[in-house]
């Protein structure tokens, strides 16, 4: 980018709560207030994830099962869990879908 274009980027404002430059940034474009050219890529090895608490309902064989399994790996069985669902959405993502090539009934 050009110094003339650098100088066409419209201030940051300052933002009084993390929600408001939430706001702010689902409905602006960046692209008019930061020099997308000088961007460097960084990694944040500490940051984790932020997660969510849900209710799931399972019948007990299966929990019986997950915490067998999870107690030969030494592991707690909702860690478990959460590397069995990490898997298998990987999985799903990486194998295309099938298509059902199958025929209407026709009466």
């Amino acid at each position: 980018m050009t110094k003339r274009a650098a100088r066409n980027l419209k201030p940051i404002p300052r933002f009084r709560s993390e929600a408001e430059e939430r706001v702010f940034w689902e409905t602006h474009d960046s692209v008019d207030y930061v020099d997308w050219s000088r961007a460097r890529v960084v990694r944040f090895p500490n940051l984790q994830p932020s997660t969510a608490t849900i209710s799931l309902r399972l019948p007990q064989a299966v929990l019986d099962e997950l915490k067998v399994l999870a107690n030969q790996r030494d592991v707690p069985y909702q860690s478990l869990l959460k590397v069995f669902l990490v898997e298998r959405l990987v999985r799903e993502r990486t194998v295309r879908p099938r298509v059902s090539r199958r025929r209407p009934v026709t009466k």
